[in-house]
């Protein structure tokens, strides 16, 4: 990660047309648009009714502790990375949140559709356990051009990102994504339905935002747990995805 570059800001879209897909692959939230492409993959078996998989005992006899997993969450100013690490995190949330003055009136434009006040001028941290064998630990990026130089130490050892992103802002999240493009981390992109809506279809926004069918688009609500949740198993799913063929390679 040493030698990735911070993101590029403003940043332009990059690559081909491509349809969309991820939404079917990975399923969606009851209420959004039905999906297309690829078919949803096989389940695995569920285990007999009445017994839970206890995890590989550590030495000693005593159950081992959750394998820490990074992932980052990152995106635009203002499209709700703040919100969708406090909506899960099962700790207090550290945030380091700075009141909006008038000298960044021109500079940081939160949107028309927020009542945003206040802004991230380092990160945002939370912890989520996913099972008794994985723990997330969440680390939310700045989303301020002026603080850009701070994310290649923040993706310094993660498995993977989820880039939210805004319908309606939707060249906001380009620097995202071409910097974890550059940095070869698997991410998903997840677009935050403010108001329970989109701007734009999923089809539509994957062709804006140029990105290839084998990187996740899903559409969430970033103030809801469940909704959240299912786009960070996205991301870790991407990230499996990657670990395999590597392995198989």
């Amino acid at each position: 990660m040493d030698f990735v570059r911070s993101p590029d800001w403003p940043g332009a879209p990059q690559g081909a047309v491509a349809t969309n897909s991820a939404a079917a692959r990975y399923g969606t939230p009851t209420g959004t648009p039905p999906p297309v492409g690829r078919a949803t993959p096989p389940q695995s078996p569920a285990p007999p009714a009445g017994r839970v998989p206890a995890p590989r005992p550590a030495p000693g006899g005593r159950a081992a502790p959750p394998i820490p997993v990074k992932i980052l969450i990152a995106g635009g100013f203002g499209v709700g990375k703040t919100t969708t690490v406090g909506a899960i995190s099962e700790i207090a949330p550290l945030t380091t949140e700075a009141e909006m003055t008038s000298a960044g009136i021109g500079v940081d434009d939160p949107g028309v559709r927020t009542a945003k006040t206040t802004t991230t001028v380092a990160m945002d941290f939370g912890c989520v356990t996913i099972d008794r064998s994985l723990k997330l630990y969440l680390f939310g990026t700045p989303g301020q051009t002026r603080f850009g130089f701070m994310w290649d130490d923040l993706a310094r050892g993660a498995l993977g990102a989820l880039v939210v992103v805004d319908s309606s802002r939707l060249d906001d999240c380009y620097p995202a994504i071409d910097f974890f493009e550059r940095a070869e981390l698997p991410f998903a992109v997840g677009v935050n339905a403010f108001d329970g809506r989109l701007a734009h279809d999923l089809g539509a926004i994957r062709w804006a935002l140029a990105i290839g069918d084998h990187v996740p688009l899903v559409q969430f609500d970033a103030r809801d747990r469940l909704s959240v949740r299912d786009a960070l198993l996205v991301v870790l799913d991407r990230a499996l995805d990657r670990a395999t063929r590597e392995r198989g390679d």
